[in-house]
Formats: C-alpha cells, sequence, structure tokens
C-alpha cells in the first residue's frame, strides 16, 4: 500500500514538475545565485517530506546544534539506503549539494533537479573524472554550498561501516571548510531490506561536532577518515539501542 501511494505521489509530482522547470529557468535567468536555494526547497517541502510521510518514516533527528547554517560544511555519512537522501535533504542547511554515483544522472527527472541544486555526479570507474567531480565540489564549498558526501563509496549492508576513501576528505581539506559527522540509522529497513515494498520505519539521523582539518597537525590529517569513521561507528552503534 505505501508503495503505491508513494509511486502515484511521484507521478502526480512529476506532472506538477513540467511548469516549474519553466519557472526554475526564468529564476535562473533573474537571479541565477537563488536558484540552487529555491530548487531545494521544492524538492524538500514538495519531494521529500511528503515522500517520507507516506512511507511512515518516523524520523529522530539529534544534534541539531552541529548544522552550520552560516558557513559551508562537508557533511559526511554513513551510506545505507535510497531514503539516507530524503533524511540527509530533510534537514540539511541549504543550500547542500549530495555526492551521487554517476548512474544517477541517466534518470531524467532525478537527475534535472540534482542538477539544479549543483549535486555531484562521481565516475567511480574513471580515476581523471573522479578528481574533477572533487575539484567542482570544493569550488561549491568555497562558494558557500556544504557538501554531503558517503566515502564508503557504495551502500553498506553490514552493521561495520566500511573503510573510507580518503579522497573524499580533500573537499574539506582543499576549501578548509569544516566536516561535519552524519550517522544514519534504520534508513535501508524502509526499503532495502523487502524490496520492493515499502515498509515503515524508525530512522535515526545524527549530527555531530564540526570537526577543522586545519587545526590537526600532519598525522591527524593523514587519519582524517579514520578518525571521522570511528566517530560515525560510535554513533551509529550507540543509536541502534533505541530502534
Amino acid at each position: 500500500m505505501r508503495l503505491l501511494l508513494v509511486v502515484i505521489y511521484l507521478i502526480l509530482y512529476t506532472i506538477v514538475s513540467i511548469p516549474l522547470y519553466l519557472i526554475m529557468f526564468m529564476i535562473g535567468k533573474i537571479k541565477p545565485e537563488k536558484k540552487a536555494a529555491v530548487a531545494q526547497k521544492i524538492v524538500v517541502y514538495f519531494g521529500f517530506r511528503p515522500i517520507l510521510f507516506l512511507s511512515g518514516v518516523r524520523l529522530t533527528v539529534k544534534g541539531r546544534e552541529n548544522i552550520i547554517k552560516d558557513q559551508a560544511a562537508l557533511y559526511v555519512y554513513n551510506h545505507r539506503g535510497f531514503y539516507d537522501v530524503l533524511a540527509g535533504y530533510s534537514t540539511a542547511p541549504c543550500p547542500t549539494s549530495f555526492v551521487a554515483k554517476k548512474e544517477i544522472e541517466k534518470v531524467p527527472m532525478v537527475s534535472r533537479w540534482m542538477k539544479y541544486m549543483h549535486c555531484l555526479f562521481l565516475d567511480r570507474e574513471d580515476i581523471r573524472q573522479g578528481m574533477q567531480t572533487i575539484m567542482e565540489g570544493i569550488e561549491l564549498l568555497k562558494n558557500g554550498t556544504s557538501v554531503y558526501i558517503a566515502p564508503e563509496g557504495t551502500r553498506n549492508k553490514s552493521d561495520e561501516i566500511l573503510e573510507f576513501h580518503d579522497a573524499s576528505f580533500k573537499l574539506a581539506e582543499k576549501s578548509k571548510c569544516p566536516i561535519i559527522p552524519v550517522a544514519l540509522n534504520n534508513t535501508d529497513a524502509v526499503f532495502e531490506q523487502h524490496l520492493p515494498w515499502i515498509r515503515s520505519a524508525h530512522v535515526i539521523i545524527e549530527y555531530g561536532e564540526p570537526i577543522y582539518m586545519e587545526q590537526m597537525n600532519r598525522e591527524e590529517r593523514k587519519a582524517i577518515g579514520k578518525t571521522v569513521r570511528e566517530i560515525l561507528q560510535k554513533k551509529v552503534d550507540q543509536n541502534r539501542l533505541e530502534l
């Protein structure tokens, strides 16, 4: 039943999106600096939050005080499933860009809105293209757009967070922005655990305290991936007890 409701809503959203594309085009011409923020609000308030509601997701947010609203930050999260993005965007500051796998760029409606919000598409097979994406992310952060990234590089099905790709942290190091660990619990219980059905679930998202790489020595900076991973693992383990 929940799957049917979500599908119907997505169809309606697609239809409504057609005139919205024209509105976004006009905003891009008149006030291009506002386009990403407007797109994010449309997607969050008329897309993601209704889908969370129809899916029966009870979202608990911890550490809201650690969300930085007046400065771009690199939000590093553990990847559990499709609903990671819905939970993340529904609580993230504006503007925020997500780093997604290259294949998502081929999905027509989804990729269009993601491009409006300056989301980045990472090609994991092409090292040169991947570095170009990292450089684009650095520029976004320098220009005030936060970035959400999952350094595991793939969806994780186990309780143990996978090893992080260190290249992800170049975004923070080169842009000199803070890193905020984002621990996600139970997002895969909504969809991935029982494909193709959608089930109600309690999802917990916790924002950790900001980490500033410029305050670290050389050895600490080299181990940043391990440090953030350990912080996330601890929070994930603790929050699992509340589910």
